[in-house]
């Protein structure tokens, strides 16, 4: 009996050593547990401030940052917007404008967590040989993909002159589409963005009248996130910005290597690719800091986002403006700035 006992409280002695080492080993993470499982769907398409995302999943950002994020490339910028929208996304590469206009519908919502750069000259309206002021673009056909950037960027530029987009006969095509009406001399003018614009100053004569160059902070580019996401994983939310940022110092550091990825996702040359290269403004932390703060002008979102709100709505392309307080989270930007500081 006496043996039997000790052999039993043996027994349990073993299996109580087993059961702590079991759970002690399920407490320490392997080198993938640390990751999300389910990966975190990103889109993004042919734009020179975003084809740097590529260099994060080429050189093991992400997961140096321990997130797990599956980018998701689109040839069709509207069908990305359309993805994240939808739900079919957790976030996507878009402008200010374009969240503006899907937010209101967006199932999960959208929310600005980061601004990667501002057009500086890579969206243009190109024209033909005879137009070489503003004023000449009254009566004539501009071919523009209504209610995204180069749309608003016309606006601006006609407004300035005191001029409205209702003088001029609007052609609405998908930019593509629009440069090669611009090319076949179909229409007199073209709004479009890189790298589209190379092609339409193919036209013999034609020339850049005005580029986003001339209104700073117009075209805000930017990584747009799920609200949902970003309630549920705030930590894979700030993994992402962060890799952002380590993706611009890798830039800076290996620029030989970041071009050639980003050539190659755009499927461009690296010559090519040089040529957009001053049309981006990429914006540092600071830059996103002042970004995200109110402000009397185009360099401050909240500021932008009432003009471009106001522009959308007065011609149409919404029937009714989103909650804007509600699309900008600057916490992120915010948190990493404070430990740089």
């Amino acid at each position: 009996m006496k043996s039997r006992k000790i052999l039993t409280i043996c027994c349990l002695f073993v299996m109580s050593l087993l059961l702590v080492i079991a759970c002690n080993n399920q407490n320490q993470p392997s080198p993938t547990s640390q990751l999300n499982d389910k990966p975190i769907v990103i889109g993004y398409s042919t734009w020179a401030g975003w084809w740097p995302w590529a260099i994060a999943e080429e050189e093991g950002l992400f997961a140096a940052n321990k997130v797990n994020v599956q980018l998701k490339w689109f040839d069709g910028y509207l069908e990305s917007l359309q993805a994240l929208a939808a739900g079919q996304l957790d976030g996507n590469c878009q402008t200010l404008n374009d969240t503006i206009a899907f937010a209101g519908d967006a199932v999960n919502g959208e929310v600005v967590v980061l601004v990667n750069d501002n057009s500086a000259g890579n969206d243009k309206i190109i024209v033909s040989e005879e137009i070489n002021t503003i004023e000449d673009l009254k009566g004539k056909k501009v071919a523009v993909e209504e209610g995204v950037v180069d749309d608003f960027l016309l606006a601006l530029a006609l407004e300035k002159q005191g001029m409205s987009r209702e003088d001029v006969e609007i052609v609405n095509l998908e930019t593509g589409q629009a440069v090669l009406a611009f090319v076949t001399e179909k229409v007199d003018a073209v709004g479009a963005f890189a790298p589209f614009w190379l092609t339409a100053l193919e036209r013999p004569g034609s020339k850049e009248l005005i580029s986003s160059k001339d209104f700073p902070g117009a075209i805000a580019d930017l990584l747009v996130l799920s609200q949902k996401l970003i309630d549920e994983q705030p930590e894979q939310v700030q993994a992402i910005v962060k890799t952002w940022f380590d993706i611009r110092e890798f830039m800076e550091k290996n620029p030989e290597r970041a071009d050639e990825i980003m050539a190659k996702r755009a499927n461009i040359t690296v010559k090519d690719l040089k040529k957009f290269e001053e049309g981006v403004k990429f914006f540092t932390l600071e830059d996103n800091l002042k970004a995200f703060t109110p402000g009397n002008n185009m360099e401050h979102m909240p500021y932008a986002a009432e003009k471009i709100a106001d522009f959308l709505l007065k011609f149409g392309f919404l029937t009714k403006i989103p909650d804007l307080n509600q699309i900008f989270d600057a916490r992120f930007v915010k948190v990493l700035a404070a430990k740089q500081s």
